[in-house]
């Protein structure tokens, strides 16, 4: 084990244990066995130290979610199964990092001040993977996605279902009920996928762009 995956252990677990803001460089050195100039080395501040871990965070979620795609494609899963079983690995993957930790809405609502760019970036790596992903399902399985929606448009609404499941849970806890119900709703939205060789009375409605005004009835006189 290198020096710098010494440290971003080490922080992790300060960070876990002291939260954010209690938490000091000289912590972090202590824990990771190096002396505090050895650390600033590495890292040249608290700050740095914070947005390393939540980089690595983001990449192992990457991997995993990928991991989980993969698996489940393999074994031939319907749309729904293959995005839920991603997403599930992404959030679970997230969710352990801090696991048992006191601070987890601190070390939350830190990681938009201290890494804001990193979460916009990250945001945008999740959802390319999750348009790629819905494209290749949708050709190889022959699908027509809801509303004649694009792959980007339903990957969207497939993220914006997660970010509703964690708007119900804060700081996703308790973490079994929150993947349950954000698999639930991403489900729910691959439903109306159906395959392109499904009978017509069989496919649910496109909805129109606009609803057809009724007539109004003429009057006479002043009177209906």
């Amino acid at each position: 084990m290198g020096p710098k995956t010494r440290i971003l252990d080490a922080t992790m677990l300060v960070f876990r244990r002291h939260g954010f803001r209690r938490s000091s460089i000289e912590q972090v050195a202590e824990a990771a066995g190096l002396t505090r100039q050895a650390l600033y080395h590495h890292f040249e501040s608290k700050e740095a130290l914070f947005r390393a871990v939540i980089e690595r965070v983001h990449e192992s979620a990457i991997a995993a979610e990928d991991a989980a795609v993969a698996e489940a494609e393999t074994a031939g899963s319907d749309l729904g199964d293959i995005l839920a079983a991603g997403m599930i690995a992404r959030m679970s993957t997230m969710i352990a990092s801090l696991d048992g930790s006191p601070h987890l809405e601190e070390l939350y609502s830190e990681h938009l001040v201290h890494a804001r760019d990193l979460y916009q970036t990250y945001a945008a790596r999740y959802a390319e993977r999750m348009v790629a992903t819905i494209s290749r399902i949708v050709r190889k399985q022959q699908l027509v996605l809801p509303q004649g929606l694009s792959p980007a448009e339903f990957a969207r609404l497939v993220e914006m279902a997660m970010y509703a499941s964690k708007s119900q849970y804060p700081a996703m806890q308790p973490a079994d009920a929150f993947l349950k119900d954000m698999a639930m709703m991403v489900r729910t939205l691959c439903a109306g996928a159906v395959p392109k060789s499904m009978p017509k009375s069989q496919k649910p409605p496109v909805k129109k762009a606009a609803m057809r005004e009724k007539p109004t009835r003429r009057t006479t006189g002043g009177h209906p």
